[in-house]
């Protein structure tokens, strides 16, 4: 059950799980607030703990309101468009066969039937840029197994609106973020590090953070500048 708290103009959701610790996290567009607690948490405690905590829950929704968006993607010509943090610039091509996407070191070009429309533009380079990641995680899933001594069963590429990732650790399975295809690729290295690491240690725990201190020393280097990176458009309706 989700319970709220409301300290002066800030409203902060308040869910309780099977956890050790609180967690805190402010989520775009405009700083939605989420405060996680262990089970027999009381809503006072959790309230005393997000009071403390007020002048990062404002620093957060700050940095998020001035945090840089891309503008639609219309998917015309001459339009820019990010693919593994480089500018590339679309060229679409109207010709009566088979929808197809190629790239270069300074063009991505898009062919498409005659008439095709916004919606099918958008969809053909939604599953190239899957199908790129589908050639790009799996090494890299199996370079770090051995290093951290863990085995994804599966993982998953989908559309996500709060998160670059997320671990089922029971199953042994991740989830990736199809954006982050227009990241650079060490990036991308590290979420999906910080994701495997969680099916060895659940939450964001010391334990957790001294793991991947040990793996991936570069992580908070990393964490910030694919935070500091433009936001998807995004319609945002909950």
């Amino acid at each position: 059950m989700t319970e709220s708290i409301q300290i002066g103009d800030i409203c902060i959701a308040v869910t309780r799980k099977a956890i050790k610790n609180v967690h805190l996290s402010v989520y775009p567009p405009e700083g939605r607030v989420r405060l996680s607690a262990p089970t027999e948490t009381r809503l006072e405690v959790a309230r005393a703990y997000a009071i403390t905590r007020l002048s990062w829950i404002r620093e957060q929704q700050e940095k998020l309101r001035n945090q840089a968006r891309e503008t639609p993607r219309d998917f015309i010509e001459r339009e820019s468009h990010y693919l593994w943090g480089r500018r590339h610039l679309l060229t679409v091509l109207e010709r009566d066969t088979k929808p197809s996407v190629a790239v270069d070191h300074k063009r991505i070009t898009l062919r498409v039937r005659p008439g095709c429309d916004h919606a099918k533009r958008a969809s053909v380079i939604h599953e190239w840029h899957k199908s790129l990641l589908h050639e790009f995680i799996p090494p890299l899933i199996s370079k770090w197994e051995p290093k951290l001594g863990v085995q994804v069963t599966a993982y998953f590429l989908q559309r996500m609106k709060t998160k670059w990732g997320s671990c089922n650790h029971k199953v042994g399975h991740i989830r990736l973020n199809t954006e982050l295809v227009k990241k650079p690729k060490d990036l991308i290295e590290y979420v999906v590090v910080h994701e495997m690491l969680h099916l060895t240690e659940p939450t964001h725990s010391d334990r957790f953070i001294s793991l991947l201190t040990d793996h991936f020393p570069t992580w908070r280097e990393a964490r910030a500048e694919l935070n500091d990176l433009p936001l998807a458009a995004e319609d945002w309706r909950e």
